[in-house]
């Protein structure tokens, strides 16, 4: 099966000839036949741009989604190539909408027009794991705009059957490839699985919106539509209608007079906000899921869709990534070399200032430099050489904010290419830092601890009398342990001197009877064995005996 799916991978990549759009030096290393084979092959009329979209949508949900990351790293591909990606982001192409309708109605249990008004056949988008049509319903003394999204029938079998084939892609990287163990590409891969296969529970999406839209609600920064949970399902969710212009609609957004500037700042402190603050971030926010708000154009807001994807950290990766990029903000590359040996993220005995001195050649060129100049890609390509380099191991479960950086430092290149990421960020992360470990963080976790200790305050008498009875009993305990180690050893050493004993009287008993046996072998003639037989015989079982 996965066999059959490789070559139709193949299959659907030549009859594209997406090698077109490889670079020359990427071509000499095909071998000679698969060189020949695509030669074989007459390219299409369209350009390379466009087959590389339509190649993507044929082979399916998980080549949409990495098209859709590629779609925002403006500095890799050439304008052609950026504006067809952009179209994998809300232009895939939509199923039929008699389905989409029929989906809805078996979800409802009843017609479509009982509860929605004005539906529209017609998508207002469509994207690789559902698309959404617009209707509206009677909610809260009113009528209100809403969309519907609907799941993509059988995109669940084609997901699972593609992730096989990566599962597959993985192991034989792991086998083919040294330093693809680093990389934990089966790891990556199964977080990849429990992602994406979330994705298609609307349920969990819908939760996930509310979760976020509560966090920003009174914030005034971002805006998270609301959710109708009265008309949702699995595979249906009815969410508020909102308006707005999507983040790279640049021509848009100059025609309006927008704050750029400022726009891009404000999309630095959600991010930060989301990670560090909340823990709660959204980690799917390509263009297509990312609006803007532009009714006062002097303060734009952001508005998220497509919840889907959200990612959080544990208390220690996060803690020790907020230390590591504190000292990166500072260039302190001794420190972020400690962090990563305290951390266990590099192996130990790693010479710290080696290690420091080959992480401030990969990143030092690249501070005070607006994000125009500064490629993530080319970055985290470097570091993952330095990675090599130290037997350093890639984090799986950083391996989503990654991914969620890199869509951020497209969108932001495209909004403000002057953007100066390090000093947007650094007074961010030294409020986070100080709100976290200054006095101020400790005297709130007192205060907010106080209540509790006060409720147990009554029970600390017995606390502290039921504690001292028992370390007086472990103290006991430890005390007749001692002793009993102390009987083992003793009788160790004692059965240790019997056995050397009954060894030694053995060896009289074994004497004995070979001083009776030799004479009868020719070689002992001189000596009466009896006498000597009989002394060594008699110590023998003596010995034994008296120390059996």
């Amino acid at each position: 099966m996965i066999f059959l799916r490789l070559l139709r991978i193949f299959f659907i990549l030549a009859r594209h000839r997406l090698d077109r759009n490889l670079p020359d030096q990427a071509k000499t290393l095909a071998t000679l036949p698969l060189r020949l084979l695509l030669k074989l092959i007459p390219p299409p009329a369209r350009d390379g741009a466009e087959s590389a979209r339509l190649a993507l949508e044929e082979l399916g949900p998980i080549f949409i989604k990495f098209g859709q990351i590629l779609s925002t790293r403006r500095d890799l591909f050439e304008e052609p190539m950026s504006r067809e990606l952009q179209k994998l982001q809300d232009q895939v192409p939509p199923f039929d909408s008699d389905t989409a309708r029929a989906i809805i109605e078996q979800n409802l249990g009843s017609p479509l027009e009982q509860y929605f008004a004005d539906f529209d056949p017609k998508p207002l988008a469509s994207a690789s794991l559902a698309q959404v049509h617009t209707a509206t319903i009677e909610a809260d003394g009113g009528t209100r705009q809403v969309v519907i999204k609907v799941i993509r029938p059988g995109v669940e079998t084609a997901i699972k059957r593609d992730i096989q084939v990566m599962y597959f892609a993985a192991r034989l990287l792991e086998r083919l490839w040294s330093d693809a163990s680093r990389l934990h590409p089966v790891e990556i891969v199964r977080d990849y699985e429990t992602t994406i296969l979330g994705e298609l529970d609307l349920r969990q999406e819908a939760a996930n919106t509310k979760k976020l839209r509560q966090n920003w609600q009174l914030s005034g920064k971002l805006y998270v539509p609301r959710i109708y949970d009265a008309y949702s399902s699995d595979n249906v969710m009815v969410m508020e209608r909102i308006y707005g212009v999507t983040a790279t609609d640049i021509e848009t957004l100059t025609r309006e007079k927008v704050n750029l500037k400022k726009l891009a700042h404000l999309g630095v402190e959600i991010f930060f906000a989301q990670v560090f603050e909340q823990n709660f971030f959204h980690a799917d926010m390509h263009p297509g899921n990312v609006f803007v708000d532009i009714r006062d154009p002097d303060n734009p807001t952001y508005i998220a869709l497509d919840c889907a994807i959200i990612g959080s950290l544990t208390e220690n990766d996060k803690n020790y990534l907020a230390r590591n990029l504190m000292a990166f903000f500072n260039r302190d590359y001794n420190e972020v070399a400690r962090l990563h040996l305290r951390s266990g993220w590099v192996p130990p005995g790693t010479d710290e200032d080696e290690f420091a001195s080959v992480i401030r050649k990969v990143c030092d060129p690249y501070f005070q430099k607006p994000i125009k100049e500064i490629s993530f890609g080319k970055v985290l390509l470097e570091l993952f050489q330095t990675a090599r380099q130290f037997d350093m191991e890639i984090q799986p479960q950083l391996v989503l904010l990654q991914k969620t950086l890199i869509n951020i430092e497209g969108m932001g290149r495209q909004i403000y290419p002057d953007l100066d990421l390090w000093e947007t960020a650094a007074p961010i992360m030294e409020k986070w830092m100080k709100d976290r470990l200054g006095i101020g963080a400790l005297i709130r976790r007192i205060v907010d601890s106080a209540p509790r200790w006060l409720e147990q305050l009554p029970e600390l008498p017995d606390l502290v009398y039921n504690t001292m009875i028992d370390v007086n009993e472990m103290a006991e305990t430890s005390r007749s342990q001692v002793r009993m180690l102390g009987d083992v050893q003793l009788a160790l050493e004692t059965q240790n001197r019997k056995s050397r004993s009954q060894r030694l009287g053995g060896l009289a008993l074994i004497g004995a009877i070979l001083s009776m046996l030799l004479p009868a072998t020719g070689y002992l003639t001189a000596v009466d064995p009896v006498i000597p037989g009989s002394v060594l015989g008699t110590l023998g079982i003596y010995w034994m005996y008296i120390h059996s």
